[in-house]
């Protein structure tokens, strides 16, 4: 929802503007990378301009719709607002707020809500509130003011050369901007939780190299499908980084775990799958590895299994998603779009046993180990196949 006239998006950012003013300005100058490339991605007309502590996306009002989703969609971003962009004089402020109200208000309650960048100005933003909401007041019907819960908010940020004018303040990811940290490997199996900790991540700044283990007997078409396509949603939100999928052929170890290995079989298999991803790591000079695991979501995620597998590799073992409920995990699923293509059924065989190990040491899940697993793990990875998206 816009005023009239709107053709320009507001966009700030949150944990950017903490930083060094060093390190600032070179993380809005990704920020603008970015989002400049996802708004050529999705061939929405707009150029990028970067303020200090703001960006502005100048485009026209038949785009600046899309322009706003594309910029709320940009990992770094806290919120994004269609505006007008006016002189910033008191007068002509107030006159377009109320043309704002005149289009916009059908009944309810309102407030106006005004914020100053400069004290040059000479009026404060307590008294712009003040007129502004006069100013709404005047322009329509039967109108109704609360000021601490309103149905819709009136607003206006004023710059030193300009002010903007906007209802909207439409929320994006947070973080960081995509590129401001360095890069991990994600292990990607086309269920619902390696998607949404991988957006995590990348949420975070870090790009992230998906690996996905094809599965021999234990997989099949459908699953791989899964992945590759949840993926392909991720990738929207980072159309100028390299997620092609990296797919492993895990088919000759799932066989082996599953004759040689009884109750530990999932720890075997989750430390088989953790060298993979190291080995890949190494060469791709990634700094560390993504699960979507959770504590007690799986037999094999319990607190102490979770320590045990983690021993197969000495590299940092990342898992946004450790202490969040299945509902949440859900929810941010269905926020990032993942969740319909991970819950596709897969016909996938089952390789987990029927009663399987909970509260392994360290000693238990090495004597379950086959002989040569790790040594296998690494002559995977090394016949990666590189998957298009």
């Amino acid at each position: 929802m816009h005023p009239s006239g709107a053709d320009t998006v507001l966009v700030r950012h949150g944990d950017v503007g903490v930083k060094s003013r060093k390190v600032q300005t070179e993380m809005e100058r990704r920020l603008r990378d970015n989002m400049a490339a996802i708004l050529e991605d999705r061939d929405i007309d707009a150029e990028v301009e970067r303020r200090w502590s703001r960006l502005l996306v100048h485009t026209d009002e038949q785009s600046v719709e899309e322009a706003t989703t594309a910029a709320a969609d940009t990992f770094g971003v806290q919120s994004a607002s269609p505006v007008v962009v006016v002189s910033p004089e008191q007068e002509l402020i107030e006159e377009t707020l109320a043309d704002a109200a005149q289009e916009h208000y059908d009944g309810g309650t309102f407030a106006v809500r005004a914020r100053r960048a400069s004290k040059d100005h000479p009026f404060t933003s307590a008294e712009l509130e003040r007129k502004g909401g006069t100013a709404v007041w005047e322009a329509v019907e039967n109108p109704e003011v609360d000021l601490d819960d309103p149905d819709i908010t009136f607003s206006v940020e004023v710059r030193e050369t300009e002010a903007f004018v906007f209802i909207e303040k439409r929320d994006g990811p947070g973080g960081l901007p995509l590129g401001t940290q360095t890069k991990l490997v994600s292990l990607v199996s086309g269920g619902i939780d390696s998607p949404v900790s991988t957006w995590e991540v990348m949420k975070r700044g870090s790009p992230v190299i998906p690996v996905y283990l094809e599965l021999g007997d234990y997989g099949g078409a459908d699953h791989e499908a899964r992945a590759i396509e949840t993926v392909r949603k991720l990738k929207k939100y980072a159309p100028n980084h390299d997620m092609r999928v990296r797919k492993v052929p895990a088919g000759e170890a799932m066989n082996r775990l599953a004759d040689e290995v009884g109750p530990a079989r999932m720890l075997s298999f989750r430390r088989f799958m953790y060298r993979v991803a190291e080995h890949i790591a190494r060469e791709e000079s990634a700094h560390g590895i993504v699960t979507g695991e959770a504590i007690g979501q799986k037999s094999s995620q319990t607190a102490r299994n979770l320590g045990v597998v983690s021993a197969a590799t000495t590299m940092p073992i990342h898992r946004p998603l450790l202490t969040m409920d299945k509902s949440d995990i859900v929810a941010c699923a269905r926020k990032i779009d993942t969740y319909t293509d991970s819950t596709i059924p897969a016909g996938c065989n089952r390789i987990a046993p029927d009663y399987p190990e909970t509260n392994a040491t360290l000693e238990i899940a090495q004597n379950a180990d086959p002989d040569g697993i790790f040594e296998l793990a690494e002559e995977a990875a090394e016949n990666v196949e590189l998957v298009e998206l």
